[in-house]
């Protein structure tokens, strides 16, 4: 028996993927309202031929069986509200917290669904918009670096010359120290490398910009982990803020704004230091199941099987 046979063996008789009860509109969405806890996570994820689907889980399953709660098809909070509803509302009403990310779409949905829990913003979304921040500074001058190769070039060329560009000391161009510095400006200092510490100095040393941005994001991430009360992160977002202004970086400024429209849900971090890292991880078992279930072109049945292993 070949291992599509099998497959519709399986499928046809040997699971109960017949009796199903959520066969009928599992593509559109799945409901597990027993799964529901006290912490809750929202995150979205692309399934199938980049489909999005909104997932909900329960923070104490850990990923594991019982930790998926709902999952349904697209963004769109009206549709997810409209399923997640479903639940009892006595059964939302004992959500204390959910952890989510900034679109508004999922601060409806906990808004709407379980009013009596506190939303929490992933830090770590937090931290990312500083980092982007950074390389939109490092992006721009890496640009500038291509056009001014190219009009050198060009120039040696006219003069007849074969053109050498500079080559700093650990052995990288103006060009290549741009590029090759983007994954360190996404790392505390601590953790880089020896070659990325001397990147770095050069870097920083030929772009005090670039430096000056670094240690920003830098100083919003500690904030996060140093601080031990709501009050206390309160104050030194203040004294983050006043650096922002003081440092005329258009890209920080926006940061800072997304930071102040949604600081109540920031600062909730600091009830319990939640964040939305188990719904990223429960995300990336579902694209490793999803990748390993290739032969499964039946969309239907492969969210059964994943509802065996997580509902």
């Amino acid at each position: 028996m070949d291992g599509k046979q099998l497959q519709q063996q399986y499928k046809n008789h040997i699971s109960d993927y017949r009796q199903w009860d959520q066969v009928e509109h599992a593509e559109d969405w799945m409901l597990y309202a027993q799964n529901t806890g006290v912490q809750l996570s929202i995150d979205e994820t692309a399934l199938s031929n980049g489909e999005l689907y909104t997932i909900v889980t329960n923070k104490a399953a850990k990923g594991r069986k019982g930790a998926l709660v709902a999952m349904i098809k697209g963004t769109q909070a009206e549709t997810v509200i409209e399923v997640l509803k479903k639940i009892p509302k006595k059964i939302r009403d004992t959500v204390t917290e959910v952890t989510l990310d900034m679109a508004a779409n999922m601060n409806l949905i906990v808004k709407r669904c379980f009013a009596k829990a506190d939303r929490v913003i992933d830090r770590f979304h937090v931290q990312k918009l500083a980092y982007e921040a950074v390389q939109e500074i490092r992006i721009k001058y890496r640009w500038e670096a291509l056009d001014q190769e190219n009009g050198a070039i060009g120039a040696a060329k006219e003069a007849g010359i074969s053109f050498e560009p500079e080559v700093l000391e650990n052995g990288d161009t103006v060009k290549q120290l741009l590029a090759r510095s983007r994954y360190l400006l996404f790392k505390h200092q601590d953790k880089w490398t020896s070659s990325q510490a001397k990147r770095a100095h050069l870097l920083f040393e030929r772009y005090p910009l670039i430096k000056q941005a670094y240690n920003i994001s830098l100083e919003l991430g500690s904030i996060f982990r140093t601080c031990g009360s709501k009050e206390v992160a309160f104050k030194k977002l203040a004294l983050w803020y006043n650096t922002v202004e003081d440092c005329g970086i258009d890209s920080f400024k926006t940061v800072a704004r997304s930071i102040q429209a949604h600081y109540s849900d920031i600062l909730n971090f600091f009830n319990n230091r939640s964040t939305n890292a188990s719904a990223e991880s429960f995300n990336a078992k579902i694209k490793s199941f999803r990748s390993s279930s290739r032969g499964v072109r039946d969309i239907k049945f492969f969210l059964f099987r994943l509802s065996k292993l997580y509902a």
